[in-house]
């Protein structure tokens, strides 16, 4: 049978661990991580050696279509679209943005491929330029602290600062639940952004959005998420590509060509 995502995350790091000579807890948080990132990269070595449909269309027909209620970089109007699912503490999806330098995902990614480079700065060109509309959906998994900033980002969003606050919280990662997305952290982050405090306070407290961060979850499962960062490259409604991972900024970059054409 076999072995669970989790079940084989365990047997790594119970590996690690036992072959460690010093078993002090710095070396066996080490052997955590490691063994986080090693999963996460068979995964997206396995996503990026799936095969492709011959016609370039992917068939899936279950994902929401971008509307209203969507976050929205570029021209709304735009043919193409990319739509990506993120986690606000997944490492690679904060590898993927670029935003801070030198981080494990990004060593990891560089160690398998020498080239890679994080792809959402081309696409935040394509978005500036007006070729592209990206959409950013919560698929919150990581824990209270991944749903507790997806929904301080929507809160950001009622005073038109969602994306600024979307990339603070990418540049500003720091491990999973200890304490960096804590709600005294997302507040704080809030007024380094300028926002009106009482206004943000209030929407957090009263987790305003906390269904709605549920929801974009439930709709990313139906579409067929299992992880993050996974996308979805759309040309006037319809899919016609996906991005498994975090690929190179040279393979997204393509991907996206090939849409526009």
């Amino acid at each position: 049978m076999e072995k669970s995502m989790e079940e084989n995350k365990i047997e790594i790091e119970n590996e690690i661990i036992n072959n460690t000579g010093n078993k002090n807890q710095s070396q066996i948080a080490g052997a955590i991580i490691i063994a986080g990132l090693v999963i996460a990269g068979a995964i997206l070595l396995k996503g990026n050696n799936a095969p492709v449909p011959t016609n370039n269309e992917v068939p899936i027909t279950s994902l929401a279509p971008v509307g209203k209620g969507d976050r929205i970089l570029g021209n709304p109007k735009a043919k193409v679209a990319l739509v990506l699912y993120g986690d606000f503490q997944c490492p690679f999806c904060g590898a993927v943005y670029g935003l801070e330098e030198d981080t494990e995902a990004i060593k990891y990614l560089k160690n398998i491929d020498p080239n890679w480079t994080p792809f959402m700065i081309g696409v935040k060109e394509y978005a500036e330029a007006g070729d592209v509309q990206f959409v950013y959906r919560d698929w919150a998994f990581l824990g209270t602290e991944s749903t507790q900033s997806a929904e301080a980002a929507r809160c950001a969003g009622d005073q038109e600062k969602f994306w600024e606050y979307h990339d603070y919280l990418y540049a500003h990662q720091n491990g999973e639940n200890k304490g960096a997305f804590s709600d005294p952290n997302l507040k704080a982050f809030a007024k380094t952004l300028g926002l009106e405090a009482s206004a943000f306070d209030k929407c957090l407290d009263e987790g305003k959005y906390a269904q709605a961060v549920a929801d974009s979850k439930a709709e990313g499962t139906k579409a067929g998420v299992t992880g993050t960062p996974k996308g979805f490259i759309l040309k006037n409604g319809k899919i016609v590509d996906t991005i498994g991972g975090a690929e190179s900024g040279t393979t997204v970059r393509q991907k996206i060509e090939n849409a526009l054409k």
